[in-house]
């Protein structure tokens, strides 16, 4: 079932739906809309198929149900549509869309001046936060780009779980950091003739929420199949809904995760307390798995997809991913053609730039890096940098580093991993290289480069394998948060004290070796040597790509399907080393591949909660031919901030 961001009221026990209702109509949310100019809607699909909405007909507080003329007549998955209201719509409104039998859809109800410029879910499309944007509208595109940069207390609160088997139950989850009082606030289901009823004559639990705490209370309204909740605060604003077709509320439907999550039928009914998410199948609108949105279209000539191969096991004690369960393929197919090679593949290393946020930087084994810019929802290249990519060289200009991290240093510049040199594949050359991203050249050279291969004779074996399983990826870590959280430096037994290395400039850098999962931490110097400060395990099989967060404090080891797609976060213990804290899995809807690359957003970008994370595909393979993801490298989730 689908979970919508609206204010709206009261539930009732619901009619059957239609034969004309088409299969997936709970995925369709109101998205955005304005009652000014032209009083324009956006549906978008929050589901993982197409959907026809010919025939849906809207109404609002003063008209009955009238045919509107949308951009399309289906909407794809992931996918937005836009229309003009036919009879114009005004302050203190409210919004209902039916499918052609009749059958109410969602519904967004709002107070004076709250549509202008636009009404629109923040934190996330069909599933956030009903807010005034503040900025232009964003019809047709995601709505990230017109939300405020914080979200009222009262709309962080969401229908997190509702059951029409018999008491027929609604729960509300406070997702903010402050309580909120619904006692005066209301509900209503689909059926528009019924009047709203408030939460405090319904014997709520309580009529006060606080952060992080539960209200369940009962509909004396009447749920049913094929029906909707709709919760509407004392203002008149939409606040949230959700819609679920035959079976979806029993025992009950649910937010999985819970308080953010897709709604899903459950096998058990968790009142009161955290969504067990155990059930399986689809409660109308989600899916347990979420959805994996966007992607397709055509291989170039010479784009050819490699499988992964060695898939092994989760670390012991995973958990699974606690950001959104939704993930959008985030390019173009087979974007990453260069000069060189028209494969298309072997991006790996990614690293969002934390002074520039809007910038991601990407590295592709065959010895090219690119500044990616977002447009309309895929990472591209930047054009003002170089709209195919820079070739990198090793110092001298000579050579093609098999280039596999990067990221991004104190001073701005980037620092690029590598573990062979690809006309020389047999032997290892372990660098660590740095580059200047403001140079203007096409092919860049080293400022600086430092050589560790004498440090791995295991890799040594004149065998080109061997040879590959060298740096993988590599996280920069500022000094300031190793001193803060008392690291103890290996060389010395003592608390770090950066002073004592003089030239390494303003952190370190931890390399993540793929052969044996291991970190190697390293102060660069400007002199062109370096210090070798010793090696950390991971509890990871292999080490593809590492990344320090100064949001949750940790520096994350990523592991592909080696590991079965995991990542490691490292903290700092309180004997100051740094150790494994917690394992999560990627999300369950992502295909099982060579995902080498992975990229956390600045908590600067936080929308609602929740901050973009971005996975790289090496291999572009994906579920492999005639799937969606088939020939594309980048995937876009979210994480927590």
């Amino acid at each position: 079932m689908t979970l919508s961001g609206l204010l709206v009221t009261g539930m009732l026990a619901a009619q059957p739906a239609a034969a004309a209702d088409p299969a997936g109509y709970p995925n369709v949310r109101i998205n955005e809309v304005t009652s000014s100019n032209n009083d324009t809607v956006e549906l978008y699909n929050t589901g993982s198929t197409a959907v026809s909405i010919s025939g849906w007909k809207m109404s609002d507080d003063s008209f009955s149900s009238q045919a509107f003329s949308p951009s399309s007549s289906t909407i794809p998955a992931g996918g937005f549509v836009t229309f003009n209201s036919p009879k114009g719509l005004g302050d203190s409104d409210k919004l209902v869309i039916y499918t052609s039998g009749g059958t109410v859809v969602d519904r967004v109800e709002w107070a004076t001046d709250k549509a202008k410029p636009a009404m629109a879910r923040c934190g996330g499309d069909g599933t956030g936060a009903w807010v005034s944007t503040t900025s232009a509208t964003t019809f047709g595109a995601s709505n990230a780009l017109g939300c405020p940069s914080s979200i009222p207390a009262a709309s962080r609160v969401r229908i997190n779980e509702v059951t029409s088997n018999g008491s027929d139950t609604v729960e509300l989850y406070n997702g903010g950091s402050s309580a909120v009082s619904v006692g005066s606030w209301k509900y209503v289901d689909n059926d528009t003739s019924h009047s709203a009823a408030s939460i405090s004559s319904s014997s709520p639990s309580a009529t006060t929420i606080p952060a992080g705490g539960y209200v369940t209370f009962n509909s004396s309204i009447g749920l049913g199949d094929n029906d909707s909740a709709f919760l509407v605060d004392n203002n008149g604003n939409t606040v949230d809904s959700v819609t679920w077709a035959t079976d979806g509320a029993k025992p009950s439907d649910e937010r999985c995760a819970n308080g953010t999550g897709w709604f899903r039928t459950a096998t058990t009914a968790t009142l009161g307390s955290a969504n067990s998410c155990s059930g399986s199948g689809d409660g109308g609108g989600g899916e347990e798995t979420g959805h994996l949105l966007g992607g397709g279209g055509s291989l170039t000539s010479g784009c050819t997809p490699e499988a992964a191969s060695g898939t092994g096991s989760n670390p012991t004690g995973t958990l699974a991913w606690p950001g959104g369960l939704d993930v959008t393929i985030a390019d173009n197919a087979c974007a990453f053609t260069t000069s060189t090679g028209p494969e298309g593949r072997d991006v790996s290393g990614l690293a969002f730039d934390p002074a520039h946020p809007s910038v991601l930087w990407a590295v592709k084994n065959k010895n090219w890096l690119y500044k990616l810019a977002k447009n309309n929802g895929k990472w591209i290249p930047d054009s003002s940098w170089s709209a195919t990519g820079k070739q990198i060289r090793f110092a001298g200009g000579s050579g093609e580093p098999d280039a596999e991290g990067l990221t991004v240093g104190g001073n701005g510049h980037i620092y690029v991993t590598s573990e062979r040199d690809n006309t020389k594949n047999t032997a290892p050359k372990d660098t660590i290289m740095e580059f200047d991203p403001a140079a203007t050249a096409s092919t860049l050279t080293p400022i600086h480069q430092w050589d560790m291969t004498s440090q791995f004779p295991k890799l040594n074996t004149g065998n080109k394998d061997d040879a590959n399983l060298g740096f993988e990826g590599v996280g920069y870590v500022p000094d300031t948060w190793l001193t803060a959280n008392g690291w103890v430096d290996p060389l010395t037994g003592a608390a770090y004290n950066p002073a004592n290395y003089p030239l390494h400039g303003s952190g370190l850098f931890f390399a993540g070796l793929e052969y044996d999962g291991t970190l190697h931490v390293y102060g660069l110097n400007s002199d062109g040597t370096f210090t070798t400060f010793g090696t950390i395990a991971t509890g990871e099989a292999s080490v593809m790509d590492v990344t320090f967060d100064a949001g949750t404090q940790h520096l994350i080891a990523t592991c592909d399907n080696t590991c079965g797609e995991t990542h490691t976060f490292m903290k700092l213990n309180a004997s100051g080393a740094l150790v494994p804290d917690v394992t999560y899995k990627n999300p369950a809807v992502m295909p099982i591949e060579n995902l080498e690359g992975f990229a956390i957003a600045p908590t600067s970008t936080c929308v609602s909660g929740f901050r973009e994370v971005v996975w790289s595909d090496d291999g572009i393979y994906g579920f492999g031919p005639g799937s969606s993801s088939y020939g594309h490298a980048l995937y876009s989730g979210t994480f927590p901030c």
